[in-house]
């Protein structure tokens, strides 16, 4: 198993930031073997979309819609994930995820909720102008 449980949401003004954090563990989870974790969105309505993504090596990617607003990252024992994010905007209010896919692989392609097994709870994020 790999569980994993969020903090860090909150409400904030448009152009504040916020930083999220979701640790990480489970008997499954090792942090010298291949891994994938990264950072979900859901919106009022909407259906939950990749933010960012990280592995092991520290090796990112970016949905579009954040690059250069969010930064993903993780402390060095690999027990704990972060997403900072800068200059928010009204779309950014949504609940956000961490999720993990299955321990041993490597991010590859996998960039879609569908290859991601392991969730945490979500924490809610609120901009307002």
């Amino acid at each position: 198993q790999v569980e994993l449980v969020e903090s860090g949401g909150g409400s904030v003004q448009s152009g504040g930031s916020l930083r999220l954090s979701c640790a990480v563990s489970g008997s499954r989870y090792k942090a010298y073997n291949p891994y994938c974790v990264g950072w979900f969105r859901r919106g009022t309505g909407k259906e939950r979309v990749a933010l960012a993504r990280i592995d092991r090596d520290g090796y990112t990617r970016y949905a579009d819609s954040v690059k250069g607003r969010f930064t993903i990252s993780q402390d060095a024992a690999k027990t704990s994930l972060y997403l900072q994010m800068n200059n928010l905007k009204d779309e950014d209010t949504a609940m956000y995820f961490c999720a993990s896919g299955e321990p041993g692989l490597w991010c590859r392609d996998r960039f879609s909720a569908a290859d991601f097994g392991y969730w945490g709870q979500g924490t809610q994020v609120n901009v307002s102008s």
